[in-house]
Order: C-alpha cells, then sequence, then structure tokens
C-alpha cells in the first residue's frame, strides 16, 4: 500500500504542476539494439564481452546502452575455468555475469565441451579418463552458474568442415561417439532450468553437408528425449557473398524440430549494410529465433579486427550497418506464436508488456501474466534506469534497482511499476522469466 501511495502522490503532483501525459502508443521507435529486440516478443540483441575491457567506459558505454544480452568472449571456455585438473577459477566469468545481470541482461554460457582451448592436462588425457574429466568439466561449471546462465552452449563446433557430414576427429570424440549426448545430459542435470544448445559455424547454408549433419544430430536426440533446447548459429560471415540466400530456410527447419535457433557469434567482413538486415529480417521472420549477438562491439574489440566486421568502428561510432539493423528491428512485427518471454523455467506461463504514461523523467508499465494464476516474473530495466514504484503484486527490487520480481498475491493477473529513466530514455523494460506455482 505505501508504494501504491507513492505512485498516487506523484502522479497528482504531476497533474497539479500541469505536467503533459504522453502515451507510450504514440512514442517513437526504441533507439537501442537490445530495447528494439526485446519489443520483437521479447528477442535479445546481445555481444560477446571480454572481462579485460570492462575497465574502459566507451567499452561499457556501448555495451550498458545497447544490448541486452552478453557472451563472455573466452571466460567461460575450459582453460579460463580448470586450468589445472579440479582447479576452478572462475573470476574473470564471474566479473561479466555480474555486470550483465545487474542491469537486467541475459547471460549465454560458452562454452562447457570443446575440441579447442583445452587446458595442456585435458589435451594429454584420453579414453573413459577424458571422457569422465570432461563430465566433470560440465557438471562443476555448469553447477557454479546454476540460475544465473539463460542458454548454454554446452557443446561448440562437433562437426567437421567439408562434404562428409561426419564428426570432427577430436580428442572427445574418440571417447565414443554418444559423447555430445552424456555432455548434455550432464549439464541438464547440473543446471536443469538452463536452455541448453549445441552451437557451430559453417551451418548457415541449408544445403551443405555439415548443416544437414548437425540437423539430424537434433532430431535424433529430440527422438530420443535427449535434453536439448536449441541450435547457435555463430554465422561469421566474410561479406555478402557467403550469406546463403536459403539461411531462413536454415533456421525454420531447426526451429521445426522443436527446438529455439539462435545466431550467437554474428560478424561479417566490411559489415555490409544488406547483409547486416537480411539477418535480422531472417531471425524475425521464424517466431523461435530468439536473438542475434554479434561477437564484439567496436571493430577494435573484434578477433577479425583488421575486416571491420562489427556495428561499430574503433572509436565507437555507429557504422550504416548499426542504423540498418536497428531500422530493421524496428520495423520488424512479431510473427504469431512467438512467445512474450523466454521459455520458462519452472510452468507454462507468458507475461507480456503494456506500455503506460510516460513523463519527462519516468514512465510506467504494466505486465499481464497468462496461462497460470500463481506465478513469480521477473523484469529488468537498463542501467541507469531504476524501479522505483509498484503495484498489484508481490514485489521485490534487487539493489541496483533494475530487476524487479513480482509474485501474484491474488490482486489478478496484471501488476505495474514505475521507471525511473535517469537520463536513459530509449530503453524499455524486459522480460526475464515467468514461473508458474
Amino acid at each position: 500500500m505505501r508504494l501504491r501511495t507513492a505512485l498516487v502522490l506523484a502522479t497528482a503532483g504531476l497533474l497539479a504542476a500541469g505536467g503533459t501525459m504522453v502515451f507510450a502508443g504514440s512514442a517513437s521507435a526504441a533507439s537501442t539494439l537490445g530495447a528494439s529486440a526485446a519489443e520483437r516478443g521479447g528477442r535479445y540483441f546481445g555481444t560477446a564481452v571480454a572481462a579485460s575491457r570492462l575497465g574502459d567506459s566507451a567499452y561499457t558505454t556501448l555495451l550498458n546502452r545497447e544490448f541486452n544480452q552478453v557472451t563472455p568472449e573466452n571466460e567461460m571456455k575450459i582453460d579460463a575455468t580448470e586450468p589445472q585438473r579440479g582447479q576452478f577459477t572462475y573470476g574473470n566469468a564471474d566479473r561479466i555475469v555480474q555486470h550483465a545481470t545487474s542491469r537486467g541482461m541475459r547471460v549465454r554460457g560458452h562454452t562447457l565441451a570443446w575440441h579447442s582451448q583445452q587446458p595442456g592436462w585435458m589435451q594429454s588425457l584420453s579414453g573413459s579418463t577424458l571422457r569422465q574429466a570432461m563430465l566433470n568439466h560440465v557438471t562443476q561449471v555448469a553447477t557454479h552458474f546454476r540460475g544465473q546462465v539463460t542458454w548454454w552452449d554446452v557443446v561448440n563446433e562437433a562437426y567437421a568442415d567439408g562434404s562428409s557430414g561426419a564428426r570432427r576427429d577430436s580428442n572427445l570424440q574418440r571417447t565414443g561417439n554418444d559423447w555430445i549426448e552424456a555432455a548434455f545430459r550432464a549439464a541438464d542435470a547440473a543446471d536443469p532450468n538452463a536452455q541448453l544448445c549445441y552451437n557451430d559455424y559453417n551451418i548457415d547454408n541449408w544445403n551443405d553437408a555439415k548443416t544437414q549433419a548437425v540437423y539430424r544430430m537434433v532430431q535424433d536426440f529430440r527422438s530420443r528425449g535427449v535434453p536439448i533446447d536449441c541450435v547457435g548459429l555463430q554465422s561469421h560471415f566474410t561479406g555478402g557473398s557467403n550469406y546463403p540466400s536459403n539461411y531462413r530456410t536454415t533456421l525454420s527447419s531447426f526451429a521445426a524440430l522443436g527446438v529455439d535457433v539462435h545466431i550467437t557469434e554474428l560478424d561479417i567482413r566490411n559489415a555490409p549494410a544488406d547483409a547486416y538486415r537480411n539477418v535480422v529480417n531472417d531471425c524475425l521472420a521464424v517466431s523461435r529465433c530468439r536473438g542475434i549477438t554479434v561477437w564484439g562491439i567496436r571493430d577494435s574489440d573484434s578477433w577479425r579486427s583488421g575486416e571491420s566486421p562489427l556495428l561499430f568502428d574503433g572509436g565507437g561510432n555507429k557504422k550504416a550497418a548499426y542504423n540498418a539493423v536497428l531500422t530493421a528491428l524496428n520495423n520488424g512485427t512479431t510473427p504469431p506464436g512467438t512467445p512474450t518471454t523466454p521459455p520458462p523455467a519452472g510452468g507454462s506461463c507468458t507475461a507480456g508488456i503494456t506500455p503506460g504514461t510516460v513523463w519527462g523523467d519516468r514512465y510506467n508499465t504494466s505486465v499481464t501474466v497468462s496461462g497460470a494464476s500463481t506465478w513469480t516474473v521477473v523484469v529488468a530495466v537498463s542501467a541507469p534506469q531504476r524501479i522505483t514504484t509498484t503495484w498489484s503484486g508481490a514485489a521485490s527490487v534487487d539493489g541496483s534497482g533494475q530487476v524487479l520480481t513480482m509474485r501474484s498475491n491474488g490482486s489478478g493477473n496484471t501488476f505495474g511499476f514505475t521507471t525511473m529513466t535517469n537520463g536513459n530514455s530509449g530503453a524499455r523494460p524486459q522480460i526475464r522469466s515467468c514461473t508458474a506455482g
């Protein structure tokens, strides 16, 4: 009641002062990538993040303003998290996760099992000893980050390039053809509420043997109840020339298996605006395409820095590709059947956002829950915004003021809150989860 009273008084004060109300329905399009993606059915637009750059204010300004999802670039890989067998180190990965979650950004864990970037001790193992070490690594890392990671790239790059459609000949593959399935089952046991993904490059063209081989694996896993929820297409394109015309077919074909699809490591040589625009439009056309992650923020942050493949130049200036992406997002429509929230962790529940009244320094939002009479919804706003007032539910707001957890309390299935913009008027709230019960 105290919070509700605060809202009424604040509203009354503004009206008494002759403040003008502007309704969000007439507001301009979203002005940042993450905010616009969130309006397209709760999607994300994210980026790879390096812990070593979090001290760079120019870098974090762009990160915090533009993106609503992050993937640690190297900090969760095997050599970083288990440099010595049985000795786990999470400092840099924890730093990225804390930065993201405190600002309402979702996190993609990358990666639990991979033939590359293995520490020397793992490279020296083989057979059942390697299998057990791999499974222990999956279990320990997924357990450490349980509840903090929305998606895990459980297995990365397990298929060979070329026309064979075969598995890559790696030390992990030589432990037995069931190693991928074993890794997914271990990840599911360690972090049962996370979405579990297979991630690979050169699976963009639907006609390629590698794409078809991964498709058959996912199809097999789904038919046998192996816990797989999503497929990640890295999409490291060399330019408009290798952006496949059947890319949308690839996305929709994987989605038809009952898994989500993600574009996980997007970068395109010389950042042609048309190619970036096409990727966004293809994702928006497939209801189970949950979002896009670019592999770095500025060209100078890219592993391909000499190819200028990203949306911001080395000085942090927006490139033509940025404008093409934002326009495509803002012009996009949400296909029928697109969920308005990330897949719920604990039962059938959907939450949808309705923009409310907007003032110069704050705005209201209402959220309507369907599919359950008792529920918990987590909503996040972007820094430096802060949630100040809530109503119609049992609310708690974290210490940052940016993550709201609202629980049903018998007052109906719609609740609301007020957000102070604190100078960031372009971003809008994002539903992080809706859990029934």
